[in-house]
């Protein structure tokens, strides 16, 4: 059906989340994983070989510590990643084929809707984010960091390194805040239904804004958890992004519970 034709859908109720929905969304994360482990091995493939190409080219350049601000910035590109995984869990709840031809269509299908639009949102937040690191790193510790042969954790642990990291960890935290809050149900409300970006933004800040203690928690474990996935050169997000992707629908359906859905991005 042509989605032109179509007027915008109604936005679904926001619901009340609890501390206790956050083991039970990591729980049916884990499930739907297990359950399609290919697909979200694929999924999390593009973002760990974005990851594995960003560290090599630092490394062969001799600055290995601008990898730091990238890897702090890095997860604000997750949301994006884990469209696919929303349609695999979605499937997976309404009894729907899990085929290879029927996900990739839904994800492709994407590009003439509204989710490229926040993708773009998402990218110049992580492309100003980096902007912003560098001139963190230019301000704290000036020409002494571009010196050829330096060691990067001397580099951040001596002189004016620590209170750089503090202050960089700090605005860092503000923009993974920002994003979350657009994101966290503003992306699975796009592939469900037919709403424009920004109203899907706004939607989710009102979520984040209604369950502020569970939010803050429930994005703290996502960082944390995309933190440890990170540390061996980016491999452990094989696991931990699929998990998180599958989790954050589940989420996203107790933020925003609906006794129907439109489904638009299933055809």
């Amino acid at each position: 059906m042509d989605q032109t034709l179509r007027g915008p859908d109604p936005l679904p109720d926001i619901g009340r989340v609890e501390i206790s929905d956050i083991r039970e969304v990591l729980r049916l994360g884990l499930r739907d994983f297990l359950r399609a482990p290919l697909f979200g091995l694929f999924f999390s493939a593009v973002y760990v070989a974005g990851g594995l190409i960003l560290y090599y080219v630092y490394a062969l350049a001799g600055q290995i510590w601008w990898l730091a601000p990238v890897a702090v910035g890095f997860p604000l590109l997750a949301p994006f990643a884990a469209v696919g995984l929303y349609e695999v869990s979605r499937r997976i709840e309404s009894g729907e084929p899990l085929d290879w031809p029927g996900v990739l269509g839904v994800v492709f299908a994407q590009r003439d809707r509204q989710i490229p639009a926040m993708a773009a949102v998402i990218v110049v937040i992580f492309l100003f984010w980096v902007f912003v690191a560098h001139a963190i790193f230019a301000l704290f510790l000036g020409l002494r960091g571009f010196t050829p042969g330096n060691d990067p954790f001397t580099l951040f642990l001596t002189g004016n390194g620590p209170l750089m990291l503090l202050v960089g960890g700090a605005i860092g935290a503000a923009f993974a805040a920002v994003l979350f809050s657009v994101t966290v149900a503003g992306l699975p409300l796009l592939l469900e239904r037919e709403v424009d970006f920004v109203t899907a933004m706004i939607h989710s800040v009102r979520a984040v804004q209604e369950n502020p203690g569970t939010m803050i928690v429930w994005g703290i474990v996502i960082a944390g958890l995309l933190f440890v996935g990170m540390l061996p050169l980016f491999l452990g997000l094989f696991v931990v992004l699929p998990v998180l992707g599958h989790a954050t629908w589940h989420m996203y359906r107790r933020l925003m519970p609906s006794k129907s859905s439109t489904a638009v991005g299933t055809g």
